[in-house]
Parts: C-alpha cells; structure tokens; sequence
C-alpha cells in the first residue's frame, strides 16, 4: 500500500479529484438547461441584455456538456482545462456587481449573494486545474502520452546499439 501512496500517485489523486468536482459543477448548471430552458433564456436576457431561443439554449448546453466530459476524462487538458475556466470566468463577470455585497438579504430573508462566493471558488478551482494540468498524471492525455514514449529501461539486446571498444 505505501508504494501506492508515493507523492507521484497522491498528487495524480488530487487532481483527478479537482478535475471531476470542476466538470461537475459545470455540467450540473449545462445538463439543467435541458431540464428547464426557459429560466437561461430569462437569466440571458436580464444578465447579457440579449433574447436567445430554446435551440440556442440547448445549444449552448449541448457545448458544455462535450466540454465537461472532454475534462473529465482529462483530454486536450490544455483546451479543455482552459476553456472550462474561461467560461466560468465570463459567467462570474457578469455578476461582478454581486460580489462587492456578498451579505445582501431580499425582501424574504434570503441571502442572493451566496451563490456568487461558491462560484468565485469553483473558478480558482478551475484555474488552479489548468495550472496544474502537466501534473494530471491520471488524465487521458498523460496515459496516452506514456504509450507512445518507448520504454527504454526493458528494450531488446537486439534494439541497443552494439558498443565498440
């Protein structure tokens, strides 16, 4: 078990969880916009200022959700990794105004602001991912990466160059 747990598996360990719980908060908010389009199309127009349509709604879900199997399988993490923070960036953008009062209660005693703190946390997430992304050694990327390098320590006899004296 201690071979197992070296600093090389523990640090793999903790980005592959990052990586899914970062895919997962995505893909929560993507999959909810085939469940209930209506409340995108309405967040669209009073957050962005723009009318879309459902197929535009489903659209946009549909991108996500490739996005957020795209990083939890670890693959293209440059992309991928990238691409995920940056659109949670814009998403965190354009609530900007609600981070400055992140204790503001409505007029029913509930705190509107609170969701924005978890989203600013799973953006750092995010972006600590894409910083880390050369260290994600249980990604598809890093595995498909190790198959093609040649593993030098177990060649043939016949494949090492003969040594002249």
């Amino acid at each position: 078990m201690t071979r197992f747990w070296t600093p090389h598996s523990r640090e793999a360990l903790a980005l592959l969880l990052l990586r899914f719980g970062c895919a997962w908060f995505i893909f929560v908010w993507a999959a909810n916009k085939f469940f209930a389009p209506q409340q995108y199309i309405k967040l669209a127009r009073y957050f962005d200022g723009v009318d879309i349509g459902l197929w535009q709604v489903y659209m946009i879900a549909g991108v996500q959700i490739a996005l957020c199997i795209l990083v939890f399988a670890g693959w293209a993490r440059i992309a991928s990794y990238g691409a995920l923070a940056v659109m949670h960036a814009y998403s965190v953008y354009r609530q900007l105004p609600g981070y400055f009062d992140p204790f503001r209660i409505d007029e029913n005693g509930f705190p509107v602001n609170r969701n924005m703190t978890i989203s600013l946390c799973a953006l750092l997430a995010m972006v600590a991912l894409w910083l880390l992304r050369h260290r994600d050694h249980w990604s598809l990327d890093a595995i498909l990466e190790k198959r093609s390098i040649p593993n030098t320590r177990h060649a043939q006899a016949s494949d090492r160059p003969a040594v002249t004296e």
